[in-house]
């Protein structure tokens, strides 16, 4: 039976340990600006829990909330003066957007040095040339993860299910960093059972509910579920079968309280990265 990846603990234990203490050595509160368009019930929980977190550990923390028709200049407009705000250090915009936004402009139009999301193509690039500066917060969380477990990632057969700009490809830049040999894959892949019963290391984030099989998981593979799915009787689930996978698993993450807990404490660890970085005292 595997082990099973308490996102939720290591979380805490990085939020009140290192991002916390870290924080009350600046000279001011490091700042987090959350912006919600609409009123998603899964988004607006989704923000809650970052502005619960960003206070917990001694943050400022703004909010601003809008409308579900505001207008794309509107929101460009909220956008820039954050990115004016000397109090602002790292910028979230909570997607998805309403879809008469146009949301690639709006996450090109936050400034690179306040991205704690790590959505912006400079920030993409940095991470694609190995000069990481902001990770995406799900792919850095799971890497985190993976250390805390004591595995050695250098020489692993890792293969990424999905290919977002958010998780996947990131996830897959991370892997290579890691010295894993890494193989995408996602939902139109052929013969998927097949890469995924060679791996050593799965990393499931396609976005359907329980898609990997138990059954395909390699004997001792290390397996991440960064998937979130609610099926039909409200239960949540993940991208990955998770009793049959914990079966054969030598570590695997619960959905939830696995790689939840650990993005937002990533949004966290990259919000304190900019502030350091903004007065000079960057690790």
């Amino acid at each position: 039976m595997a082990n099973v990846m308490n996102g939720r603990q290591l979380s805490r234990e990085l939020n009140q340990g290192i991002v916390k203490g870290e924080a009350a050595k600046l000279g001011r509160k490091p700042g987090l600006a959350a912006v919600l368009v609409g009123a998603d019930p899964a988004s607006m929980v989704y923000v809650k829990r970052k502005g619960l977190v960003a206070s917990r550990v001694g943050f400022y923390h703004k909010q601003v909330d809008l409308p579900a028709d505001t207008t794309q200049e509107d929101l460009l407009s909220v956008v820039h003066d954050l990115n004016n705000d000397p109090k602002i250090d790292g910028i979230l915009v909570q997607l998805p957007l309403p879809s008469h936004l146009d949301t690639q402009e709006v996450l090109d139009a936050i400034s690179p040095s306040k991205d704690v999301d790590g959505f912006h193509a400079v920030n993409a690039g940095l991470l694609a040339q190995g000069r990481a500066r902001f990770v995406p917060c799900t792919p850095l969380g799971v890497m985190r993860m993976l250390e805390a477990t004591g595995v050695n990632l250098s020489g692993m057969n890792a293969v990424v299910v999905g290919r977002s700009d958010i998780v996947g490809k990131p996830m897959a830049m991370l892997l290579l960093a890691a010295n894993c040999t890494v193989t995408i894959c996602h939902s139109r892949t052929k013969n998927l059972e097949d890469a995924v019963s060679r791996a050593d290391l799965v990393v499931a984030a396609v976005g359907r509910a329980e898609m990997v099989k138990g059954e395909w998981i390699k004997e001792g593979a290390v397996v991440v579920d960064v998937g979130i799915n609610r099926v039909e009787d409200g239960s949540l689930v993940g991208d990955v079968e998770y009793e049959s996978a914990a079966q054969k698993a030598s570590f695997i993450t619960p959905v939830p309280g696995g790689v939840g807990p650990m993005t937002i404490a990533m949004l966290m660890a990259n919000t304190l990265l900019s502030a350091q970085i903004s007065q000079g005292v960057a690790p």
